[in-house]
């Protein structure tokens, strides 16, 4: 699951990231442009999966041979 952090001070967010990577460069980011302020904002969490599109394509796939197999079928 990947995770983007918002700076609770400016626009910036970090990258999509695995959450020790963006709270690392949250924290990065406070050290530099916020020095002395405690890290705060919010947490974007990207729920979907990389791989449900290809699950979506090969039901696709799927439904495709299905219905050509029952058109050649019927001929």
């Amino acid at each position: 699951m990947a995770n983007r952090f918002w700076c609770g001070e400016c626009n910036y967010k970090t990258p999509w990231a695995a959450r020790p990577e963006g709270l690392r460069r949250q924290i990065e980011h406070y050290a530099r442009k916020h020095p002395g302020t405690s890290p705060a904002g919010h947490i974007e969490t990207r729920r979907r999966a990389s791989g449900r599109r290809n699950g979506c394509l090969l039901l696709a796939a799927g439904a495709l041979v299905l219905l050509t197999l029952v058109a050649a079928w019927r001929h």
